[in-house]
């Protein structure tokens, strides 16, 4: 985490260098566009083998329908690469986009928003995290949601039924304590923004405004949210990987260390891998005081603005973002489909995944906003020693940090 953030902060900073040295990201009548066969470059930040020859077998199969060629690189640091061509004014026409990273290379004019009459098929939820300016960028390509998984063997020793199942705050508090038991902790959560945010959503708030440009941290409804994590910590509901000798809250869950933990679909790979024999049940988060929340995880297809093959790259991803490519790519490589139309076949095709589907129709995307690296790094190390410090000042500390960097 530490390096990717590291990273991502001098790609950041040489995108916003390069822009202020007019690199001349955003004067898109200087680049030619060629109308006949083109060959076009498709970067990727690749799960695997099987991420990588999918989308392999999708650009070849658009190249052979459409005339052109295409190839395929499954970026070994996307972000640092990505980052040192569009400096360097060398993109690859089309490119995956972290919807924690978009905000940078919007604001810097790295992106062609060709998508603005395409959003219509997509999750809004997800469109949002690709929103600049009221201009959507570019299409998700897939998405992840948090859920909790519950281990059932312990919940039954725990004297627990399905209708213990919890929906709210009240009774995962209350559920937890029964979990309680000699080397098990209930609950085990990831120690950072991206698993500790959903409780921020659930609560009614959120660490900056919906266009990105407010820091709103400081509020009682944020406050609310971290002291109630607090409390969990505190009486030992809860515990971060690292207390639990884990280097992540899944790894904890499947060696029986934690009855409970809050992971996105991605878990379900890993647990079969590494704990095949774990028998567990996947539900919604429990709603806060606001109601239900949860956080989203997706990547768009973005084009280079400078790329002189936006045709021939706007077909390409449209060919990619079809109910019948994504469901291949769901076959392939287990990402779940940001289209509206494939939700209900996806459901039905993968009925123990209903609370990481209904999750995608309300969860919040990261912070959408540029420079913000070095204030979500700090965030995540307070939010590390949420346990004994003071949820308020965290609160304000990022509100202080956050305006600095916006208003920077």
């Amino acid at each position: 985490m530490t390096t990717r953030l590291l990273l991502a902060a001098v790609t950041a900073g040489t995108l916003v260098a390069a822009s202020a040295c007019g690199s001349g990201f955003d004067d898109n009548s200087k680049t030619q566009q060629s109308s006949g066969p083109a060959s076009i470059q498709i970067m990727i930040a690749s799960s695997g083998d099987a991420e990588t020859k999918s989308v392999q077998d999708a650009a070849a199969a658009w190249a052979k329908s459409s005339g052109n060629t295409a190839t395929v690189t499954p970026a070994q640091d996307i972000v640092q690469q990505l980052g040192q061509a569009l400096a360097g004014n060398t993109p690859p026409d089309v490119f995956y986009v972290d919807a924690a990273r978009f905000a940078d290379y919007a604001s810097v004019g790295a992106l062609e928003p060709y998508a603005q009459d395409m959003g219509g098929a997509f999750l809004p939820a997800l469109n949002q995290s690709f929103t600049d300016g009221g201009k959507l960028y570019c299409v998700p390509k897939d998405v992840s949601t948090l859920a909790l998984e519950i281990n059932t063997d312990l919940w039954k020793k725990a004297g627990l039924t399905d209708a213990d199942y919890p929906t709210t705050w009240d009774q995962l508090t209350a559920v937890a304590q029964k979990l309680k038991m000699p080397g098990v902790t209930p609950l085990a959560i990831g120690d950072t923004r991206d698993r500790i945010g959903a409780f921020l959503v659930q609560a009614g708030g959120w660490w900056v405004s919906k266009d990105g440009k407010q820091p709103t941290a400081d509020t009682p409804q944020n406050e609310q949210a971290l002291a109630y994590v607090q409390s969990l910590l505190k009486n030992g509901l809860a515990k971060y990987p690292k207390a639990l000798d884990a280097g992540w809250a899944g790894e904890a869950f499947g060696k029986g260390k934690a009855a409970m933990t809050i992971e996105g679909n991605w878990i379900k790979g890993a647990l079969t891998s590494d704990f095949p024999n774990l028998k567990y049940v996947v539900k919604e988060l429990p709603a806060g005081p606001a109601g239900k929340g949860t956080l989203s995880f997706t990547q768009c297809w973005g084009i280079a603005a400078k790329s002189q093959h936006k045709q021939q790259a706007v077909s390409f991803v449209q060919a990619a973002t079809t109910a019948e490519q994504q469901a291949a790519f769901t076959k392939a490589f287990g990402v779940m489909p940001s289209r509206t139309d494939a939700q209900s076949a996806y459901q039905q095709q993968y009925p123990e995944d209903a609370p990481f589907v209904a999750g995608a129709q309300y969860a919040q995307g990261p912070v959408n906003a540029p420079k913000m690296d070095s204030v979500l790094a700090d965030l995540d190390a307070q939010l590390q020693g949420l346990q004994t410090g003071n949820p308020k000042a965290i609160l304000q500390r990022f509100d202080k940090n956050a305006k600095t960097a916006l208003g920077g």
